[in-house]
């Protein structure tokens, strides 16, 4: 019984831990990773894609004796928007652009064009990056988010365990985790979306934001799931619901999100 204990709890932590590192390395707002070989030498970079309203986008690659100009080519997203350029200036041994700022939301894909003695060494037009402008989130806000979103999944996780043995308080862990969930996605969540593009809830009924929708599909299926168990124990609803709640982590963060329409001027989603 302890070694069973033991084994939910400590499998719930290394799978939050995994979600979280799995989070940290997938979505679209994750920095573009680049490699290429300039004079012989292996050549890696990043390329950011999330900026500030208020900050701007400053994009800073490693300076290379071999690199003599840098142009970034780049252009509103989506759309069919004529492309502009700026050329990367040398800063303290790196190579520097800031990209024109946009509205919430609002895109700007781009490229790199790297010359050397008049030739172009690198171009990914082919592989451009994408980054999306929002607004500052205060820590405040955002900490308790992802800190209950984590935490959510660590007992929900340990009650869809719990659920599969049938051992330790299933019921109570698992309003624990749907309690969690609700302040983590809909408290929290709503007020850092606002904050970021000034709309609290974009997914159904009023739009289609894969991560309000995810977090809404996981919150409707634990309500169930408490519910179901109010008055006798049917272990099958919450494992149900902690796969979901799991199947959810693996949808990467900020997918199909909200998006800047450059035509209505408006923002959309999905």
């Amino acid at each position: 019984m302890v070694v069973k204990k033991i084994f939910i709890w400590v499998t719930a932590a290394l799978v939050t831990v995994a979600a979280s590192y799995y989070q940290r390395q997938t979505g679209p707002t994750k920095p573009m990773k680049m490699e290429t070989e300039i004079s012989g030498d292996v050549y890696k970079f990043t390329l950011t894609r999330s900026a500030s309203i208020f900050d701007g986008c400053i994009i800073s690659i490693p300076d290379h004796e071999g690199i003599d100009k840098t142009v970034i080519v780049y252009k509103k997203y989506p759309g069919d928007f004529l492309p502009d350029s700026v050329i990367m200036q040398k800063n303290n041994g790196n190579l520097t652009a800031s990209l024109p700022i946009q509205p919430a939301a609002g895109k700007l894909q781009y490229y790199l064009v790297m010359y050397q003695d008049g030739d172009v060494i690198f171009n990914n037009e082919d592989d451009t990056a994408i980054v999306r402008f929002k607004g500052n989130v205060p820590g405040w806000a955002l900490i308790p988010h992802v800190l209950f979103m984590f935490l959510a999944m660590f007992f929900s996780t340990a009650a869809m365990l719990m659920a599969i043995f049938n051992i330790g308080n299933i019921k109570n862990t698992s309003i624990l985790a749907f309690g969690i969930l609700a302040l983590g996605g809909f408290v929290f969540g709503p007020i850092v979306q606002n904050y970021a593009f000034g709309q609290a809830w974009t997914g159904w009924p009023v739009g289609y934001d894969l991560t309000d929708n995810k977090v809404l599909i996981a919150g409707t299926v634990w309500l169930l799931a408490i519910l179901l168990n109010l008055h006798k124990k049917r272990r099958w609803a919450v494992i149900v619901a902690g796969i979901v709640l799991l199947g959810m982590f693996t949808i990467p963060h900020s997918a199909r999100g909200s998006e800047f329409d450059y035509e209505t001027q408006e923002i959309k989603t999905g």
